[in-house]
């Protein structure tokens, strides 16, 4: 991974998983699982996600009916109706990301509830934004499935975490900890 890459690009770059540049669905699939997800979540997350950034991430390009999405150019798949913690160069904007707690976390200051979620997720949906906000429930959705801690909280050192491209390292080394424990 290069050292000059945006945090956004380090989010993508996990999913990259030979390194070239490009994230294959299947790469994608891979990454999924890598990170613990079930096999349809994964096979769904690379299905939507590649068909969805592969052709903004790939300007003056001919189409790939392999759907690579190009992650030095991820930013250029940046939705509408998100959070705003992504600016347009893919960098990380700490105040976007204090706002989500100070206007959403109700029940606890530093985790945000699964009807806080959705809650800031309705507040961010742009008008007829329907591809934005498909993108941000299913990016969010799927992180609270797959992160939220025993009392159905989703920390926000684990949102802070999938921002600056930490968490995916994480999920995989914690699952494959627990693999090689299970086999011993």
């Amino acid at each position: 991974m290069a050292t000059d890459q945006n945090v956004m690009q380090k989010h993508a770059a996990f999913f990259d998983r030979n390194h070239d540049g490009l994230v294959y669905p299947w790469e994608t699939f891979q990454g999924f699982r890598a990170i613990g997800a079930g096999y349809l979540l994964s096979m769904a997350g690379a299905v939507f996600i590649n068909l969805s950034l592969s052709g903004t991430t790939r300007p003056g390009k001919f189409p790939s009916l392999l759907f690579p999405i190009e992650v030095k150019n991820i930013q250029m798949g940046k939705h509408g109706s998100d959070s705003g913690v992504y600016d347009r160069e893919g960098r990380f904007v700490p105040s976007k990301f204090d706002e989500i707690f100070s206007k959403y976390a109700r029940t606890h200051a530093n985790a945000l509830t699964s009807d806080e979620l959705m809650a800031m997720l309705k507040s961010n949906r742009e008008p007829k934004d329907y591809k934005g906000w498909i993108g941000s429930w299913t990016e969010w959705k799927a992180l609270y499935t797959l992160c939220k801690d025993e009392n159905g909280l989703l920390r926000r050192e684990t949102i802070k975490a999938v921002y600056d491209g930490s968490l995916f390292e994480h999920l995989e080394r914690e699952r494959a900890a627990a693999k090689a424990k299970a086999t011993v």
